[in-house]
């Protein structure tokens, strides 16, 4: 037989349902504007109905409803847009910092303008012109000395400025690799406090919510893949366990393996050493036997558990993209332990203007030695062939200067091609036609004559490494690929901030709190409460009539 409080106790039930809705909707609304928060609902089923399955089982003219339970309170998530979204936030990690390191790179090199090194050589030149015109005019021998400790000013400038980029790019390395550490020890420990609360049945989907997030962070370094493992215990079925997060490298053979990166409560460490071993950190380090080196490159990501310390270099990221693989292109990187063997943006960078400023300097030293000084008109022994224009020991961008020798005496430049010839400045026309001769090796170039009437074929050194371009063309060369890499980041970085957002708006859309939509289930679910609210006092009533209202017979 059914009992009379039945009813008060169905109400009841509905009463505590929706009090636990409107509670939810007041988080939601509470957590509209926090970071990575997930909207969440209550899932309501109906409680087991009257009477049960049995044999006792009273007949009655169908099956009772006896009310409402809270079955759980979920968050409203998309596993596979969560997917998503982490690879796109790891490519535009990738193509953002190489777009922006490539715009600073672009900065220093300002091409073109007047104050990059195109347009030093385009005046250096031209004051040569000007001293074969009138190879008797000091002043215009003074400009020649300027000139050339302009362009030699531009060398070192780019130079040091690269390189303090460089040394910034290191640095930023070492700041990521500590948050990356940082966003493993937080996972860690929020596994931790998933693990002591699931087994009881709790649901805490706050802590899912705050986990994800840092998930998403860490995919913006690199791509990390996530196993979910139960917590055991009494857990709900919608419980989502710890969090296992494993990083995929490739092998020198293709092969792929997994370095786990957090596993429950346990968490790895991670270095970025360089080829001496100590962290990469954007302090200069230089090799002895590489001088021009300011820092020594990336060599292997240490990566350390437990008892357990797992290496990888940067050839095991070829797959990945993100931003600690693009801080390390960009900074530089040995495969094989060495400096020899320098990889990277600036890095190659310098390496180029090394190479250019070692073949102008040995080049434009070995012609200008060929030529004769402006000597006296009546003694033609004064006039002598010329010095290194250039310090020979100058043969990088940041070391290359003007020989001292010329700045204190500008007649000691050599524009003469014949011994003792008053007048003659075909030699200075023959240095400013470097401007655009092809750098071959061994290429002819000339003659010169000395007083007793003796030519001599002067020639380009051996090697200069320039394949038959011109200084001027091989320095476009950079500046044009530098250019055309700009573009490609940039594009790529626009392309992917576009996809980004698009499944970022996707996941918003499913996810995130609306609160117009919030506003409409507190009033449903309000509406409900003060509906279960009025049958337990209808309830009361039929009760209070059937107590009070009913008296015995006779009475």
């Amino acid at each position: 037989m059914r009992s009379t409080f039945m009813g008060l106790e169905a109400s009841k039930r509905g009463l505590f349902t929706q009090q636990t809705a409107l509670y939810t909707t007041g988080h939601n609304i509470a957590n509209a504007n926090t970071e990575g928060y997930s909207r969440q609902r209550i899932i309501m089923s109906p409680t087991l109905g009257y009477p049960g399955a049995g044999l006792n089982a009273p007949m009655t003219p169908g099956h009772i409803g006896t009310g409402v339970k809270a079955e759980s309170v979920q968050r409203v998530r998309d596993e596979f847009i969560d997917r998503q979204y982490r690879q796109e936030t790891n490519k535009l990690g990738y193509w953002e910092t190489k777009a922006n390191a490539i715009s600073q790179m672009e900065d220093v090199m300002s091409e073109p303008s007047e104050y990059g090194l195109d347009e030093a050589f385009r005046l250096f030149w031209s004051a040569l012109q000007d001293v074969s015109a009138n190879p008797d005019d000091t002043a215009a021998r003074k400009v020649v000395v300027q000139r050339a400790i302009h362009l030699a000013d531009s060398f070192n400038y780019i130079d040091t400025q690269l390189k303090q980029i460089q040394g910034n790019l290191g640095n930023e390395i070492n700041v990521s690799v500590e948050q990356i550490n940082s966003i493993l020890e937080q996972i860690a420990n929020i596994n931790k406090e998933i693990q002591a609360v699931e087994p009881n049945g709790y649901v805490p989907n706050d802590l899912y919510d705050k986990r994800d997030l840092l998930v998403d962070q860490l995919n913006e370094y690199f791509p990390v893949s996530i196993e979910r493992v139960p917590s055991g215990g009494n857990a709900s079925k919608v419980a989502e366990g710890s969090y296992t997060i494993k990083l995929n490298v490739k092998d020198n053979s293709g092969s792929y393996s997994e370095i786990v990166l957090v596993d429950g409560g346990n968490y790895a460490t991670l270095r970025a050493l360089d080829t001496s071993g100590k962290l990469v950190d954007g302090d200069e380090d230089t090799d002895p036997a590489n001088p021009q080196l300011a820092y020594l490159p990336f060599h292997q990501l240490e990566i350390s558990m437990g008892n357990k310390t797992q290496t990888i270099g940067q050839e095991n990221f070829q797959e990945f993209k993100g931003k600690l693989l693009s801080l390390i292109d960009s900074f530089g990187y040995s495969t094989d332990g060495t400096n020899n063997t320098i990889q990277g943006y600036f890095p190659e960078m310098l390496q180029s203007l090394d190479k250019l400023a070692n073949a102008f300097v040995q080049a434009f030293n070995k012609v200008h030695e060929a030529g004769y000084t402006l000597g006296k008109s009546d003694d033609p022994d004064t006039s002598v062939n010329g010095i290194s224009f250039f310090d020979p020991a100058g043969l990088t961008a940041g070391t290359i200067k003007v020989n001292d020798a010329l700045v204190k005496d500008p007649n000691l430049v050599a524009a003469s091609s014949v011994q003792g010839e008053e007048g003659n400045g075909k030699w200075a026309l023959i240095l400013a036609n470097l401007q655009s001769m092809p750098i071959n090796n061994k290429e002819s170039i000339g003659k010169i004559k000395d007083k007793d009437g003796n030519e001599t074929t002067v020639e380009l050194p051996d090697n200069l490494g320039l394949d038959g371009a011109t200084f001027q063309s091989y320095y476009q060369g950079l500046i044009g690929q530098l250019g055309v890499d700009g573009q490609k980041a940039n594009l790529l970085k626009t392309n992917t901030e576009t996809i980004r957002l698009t499944v970022e708006n996707n996941r918003a859309s499913m996810s995130s709190v609306s609160l117009d939509e919030e506003m409409t289930d507190m009033i449903r679910f309000q509406q409900a409460y003060s509906a279960n609210a009025r049958m337990i006092t209808v309830i009361d009533e039929l009760l209070d009539k059937v107590i009070n209202g009913m008296g015995r017979a006779g009475l």
